[in-house]
């Protein structure tokens, strides 16, 4: 599916953006045209006006002058007085330059108007042509009386140069735009797959997640199931008696909280995937909200023989804004690990500190810092390799697979935790052997109230 949905993102983005490129490159392309051709029939108007006043000013129109002035201007000229073709004109005619030249005329006559405010007065027009055989020229037309009579001047100037111009200007643009649409779909192809490897990712994560937590599902209902029929005798000759169905009720109750821890879980990880649950901001004091953590687990860890230990700053911290519940939650996770992995005679430290904000500027404004809890225990410790890993859902160590109460969700949800606080979490070795999950959260003091 993910291969389908990759090619039809590389052809989309490719063909938009080769598009727009195509787009772009005929826009120019035509500007560009439009600006070459005026501009050479501006120059052509401009050489045939100088080349006009030059014979007008020559008392005696020589061959050889006429042939200059064409190779000069690179045109051919007809020079017809009192409508008889000068001799220079017979030297290179033909039958086909003939025709050209007669097309040209009779274009003139019928396209251009002969305005002029006196019959004595010489004038010339300049228009572009094309002769029936399909070439294309710039011809210009004049006309200049004199006292005999008048002399009619022909020039033709031929678009083959300015043809090929634009023909190479656009297979260069061709060739850009092949060059660029190949690389654009190149492109295309690695960025649309980088692209879409974080919901490849999401994607394989969430069928890991069905799976993980169907199998987690599977065992507690299917320990439910089995003490249902035992209860009803379905395995059996005879039901069970009440004190076994009692003991049989027990481990139903228990296996059915294990159900709803987990399925709570996953409904907070779900909300929190979907950025639906919120992380308030109110003033707490985290020194008092450690204790009373600390007060929460000092039953469960004694009945362990469990040395548990507090640590705070010797004065007292300032309040500051968070969410409080959030911040318990937390800490209950971690401490319900380090119950439930130091073994018996094992110790537990529970420590805050912190750098009290400094004061900067003229407004006497907090800088804003942060705060450390530290969970520290003595127990079986995380290998390094797994350290990386233990964040990770359903992950559990290898050597904790045996606690069945833990599903490998806890400390996927502390993480989620900790970013809804924009903090930072991290797990180290104790020294002696165990683990140090080290949390480092944002400090922002609380505003202090308006006096009354």
């Amino acid at each position: 599916m993910f291969r389908k949905v990759h090619y039809r993102l590389t052809l989309l983005c490719g063909g938009i953006t080769t598009f727009l490129l195509l787009v772009m490159s005929l826009l120019y392309l035509y500007v560009s045209e439009s600006g070459l051709k005026q501009s050479h029939f501006l120059a052509f108007q401009r050489d045939t006006g100088n080349l006009i006043a030059n014979f007008e000013q020559q008392t005696v129109i020589s061959h050889t002058w006429l042939a200059q002035m064409e190779s000069l201007n690179s045109v051919t000229m007809s020079v017809t007085d009192n409508g008889v073709p000068l001799l220079f004109c017979d030297r290179a005619q033909d039958e086909k330059r003939e025709r050209t030249e007669r097309e040209a005329l009779e274009y003139y006559r019928s396209h251009y108007a002969i305005t002029t405010d006196s019959p004595f007065q010489s004038y010339h027009t300049a228009y572009p042509f094309t002769s029936t055989d399909g070439r294309d020229y710039y011809a210009s037309y004049a006309c200049i009386p004199h006292e005999n009579g008048e002399t009619e001047i022909l020039i033709l100037f031929p678009l083959e140069n300015q043809k090929k111009q634009i023909q190479n200007q656009r297979k260069r643009f061709a060739a850009i735009d092949f060059t660029a649409m190949v690389l654009l779909f190149l492109f295309s192809f690695f960025f649309t797959k980088k692209l879409l490897i974080p919901v490849e990712e999401n994607r394989l994560e969430q069928i890991r997640f069905v799976a993980a937590a169907s199998h987690e599902l599977r065992t507690p209902l299917a320990v439910i199931l089995s003490c249902t029929g035992a209860i009803r005798g379905q395995n059996s000759a005879k039901k069970a008696s009440p004190e076994e169905a009692e003991t049989f009720l027990s481990t139903i109750d228990s296996e059915g909280q294990r159900m709803r821890r987990l399925i709570d879980d996953m409904l907070f990880l779900s909300h929190s995937d979907s950025h639906d649950f919120q992380i308030r901001s109110e003033p707490m004091e985290p020194d008092t909200l450690l204790l009373n953590s600390y007060e929460a687990f000092e039953a469960l860890a004694n009945e362990k023989n469990i040395r548990f230990g507090i640590l705070l700053p010797d004065s007292p911290m300032p309040p500051c804004l968070g969410d409080g519940e959030r911040l318990l939650q937390l800490l209950a996770i971690l401490l319900h690990n380090a119950v439930s992995y130091t073994p018996e005679g094992g110790s537990i430290t529970l420590s805050l500190s912190y750098a009290k904000p400094q004061k900067t500027g003229t407004a006497r404004l907090y800088r804003p810092d942060f705060y450390t809890i530290a969970v520290a225990d003595s127990g079986i410790g995380i290998p390094d390799g797994e350290k990386s890993k233990i964040f990770q859902r359903f992950y559990r160590s290898e050597t904790s697979r045996s606690a069945k109460e833990h599903f490998g969700l806890g400390l996927c949800i502390a993480e989620k935790i900790v970013r809804s606080f924009h903090g930072s979490i991290r797990v180290e070795d104790t020294p002696g052997g165990g683990s140090t999950f080290l949390l480092q959260l944002p400090f922002i003091p609380a505003p202090r109230p308006a006096p009354s």
